[in-house]
């Protein structure tokens, strides 16, 4: 099937700036043509045409701290959902997501090993979701920050206990080994800076991964939980709060392999919202949010002028910062790190779709890319909080149209009674 949009206003993510009076031509699940209107190529008399009016069409997003197994639950009650509930949870937050711009995700980390089953499903086109590179369980260290319990968690201790883990979470399928290198303010027994593992450990887990293929995402906080991840050649880093130089020079080393995440919104959400989960605003300054959210914006500068590929994803799946609300880290981009509404979006689409995929399949509008994209209804380079209204979004992922995805009703209208 051929499809062309005509008369768009086209951001390809290849630059900051966007093509007016645009056109795209796709064919089947890919991009022939994208780029000018008046040099569009000749096309088969059996297309459908659309005029878009001048809405603005951009690369789907890639949420790279994908937690699609949360439900909404507390912070502090994550790992507590039964696997039943979990598992249907993820169906709907999987059609969310893609309701949300978001056509593609790296999961930062399971319940259970729904993200392998959510993975299968949507690939077999049986639920709507994104590109899927699936997390198995966190994997770590005794007394580290996962070590609570529940569905949430694997936890080893030694280079080979943890070979073996990796093993394991190959032999269930999964992407990405998710490894958890120093904590949480909230958490007494690992705050950030305390080293779960120690360098050899993850040296392990990070060999091992690689040696069957597969990547490793990892939450480090502090400079030294951000320099044991680098060396030992992880592939994503999620969070990245208190990073001193020299962290940032071994990231710039490494800035052709590597990923960084701010992740931002539990910081944020957490202060803003605390007293909805009864913790009191005072409580939460005292344990040092507010000043991580401060270092952190000092950190991203720093990262921004090393040229480091920074990418959105913020922990969502908490009751403070549900799915479906993922574009408010590119609002975040925008006001805490000073980028230019251009810049965000480049961290949500090239960048991320890098993530995704290396070979550069999807993040960037041009000729053979996947046709995944999204039809905005007001120009995010003006307004980066557009993205926020699923209202305004119509999304194509791999070839086919989406719209009113947000709504979980699939009738038009219910007869009257």
């Amino acid at each position: 099937m051929h499809q062309i949009f005509t008369n768009a206003t086209i951001f390809t993510a290849t630059n900051d700036t966007a093509v007016t009076n645009g056109a795209i031509w796709i064919e089947g699940n890919r991009i022939k043509y994208v780029g000018p209107a008046d040099k569009l190529p000749d096309t088969p008399s059996e297309v459908i045409h659309q005029d878009l009016g001048g809405k603005f069409v951009m690369p789907g997003m890639t949420e790279t701290h994908a937690h699609l197994s949360f439900a909404d639950a507390s912070p502090f009650a994550i790992g507590e959902t039964l696997v039943e509930d979990a598992t249907l949870t993820a169906v709907r937050n999987a059609r969310l997501m893609v309701a949300s711009g978001f056509t593609s995700a790296v999961s930062f980390g399971s319940t259970y090993q729904i993200d392998v089953a959510l993975r299968a499903a949507i690939n077999e086109r049986r639920i709507i979701g994104p590109r899927l590179l699936a997390a198995g369980r966190d994997l770590g260290a005794t007394a580290s920050n996962v070590d609570s319990g529940g569905g949430l968690s694997q936890i080893a201790d030694g280079p080979w206990a943890l070979r073996q883990a990796v093993r394991e979470q190959r032999k269930l399928g999964v992407d990405v080994v998710k490894i958890f290198i120093d904590g949480e303010a909230i958490n007494s027994q690992c705050p950030p800076g305390e080293l779960s593992f120690t360098d050899e450990e993850v040296n392990a887990i990070v060999d091992e991964a690689h040696r069957r293929k597969l990547r490793v995402a990892c939450h480090a906080r502090s400079a030294a939980a951000v320099k044991q991840a680098v060396r030992a050649g992880v592939d994503y880093v999620g969070h990245a709060n208190y990073l001193d130089d020299e962290a940032i020079e071994l990231l710039a080393e490494r800035r052709d392999n590597i990923f960084v995440g701010p992740a931002i919104a539990w910081e944020v959400t957490y202060l803003e919202k605390c007293e909805s989960i009864g913790i009191s605003r005072e409580t939460v300054i005292k344990q040092g949010y507010e000043a991580e959210i401060e270092a952190t914006a000092k950190t991203v500068e720093k990262l921004r002028a090393a040229n480091i590929r920074l990418v959105v994803g913020g922990d969502y799946g908490i009751s403070i910062a549900p799915h479906g609300t993922y574009a408010k880290d590119l609002e975040y981009f925008v006001d805490l790190f000073g980028m230019s509404n251009a810049e965000s979006l480049i961290c949500a689409t090239r960048w991320g779709g890098e993530a995704y995929d290396p070979h550069g399949s999807v993040g960037t509008l041009e000729v053979d890319t996947l046709a995944d994209l999204i039809i905005v209804d007001g120009n995010p380079l003006k307004d980066i909080t557009v993205l926020q209204d699923h209202s305004k979004l119509s999304v194509m992922h791999d070839g086919i149209l989406y719209r009113d995805l947000a709504n979980p009703n699939p009738y038009l209208a219910i007869p009257a009674e």
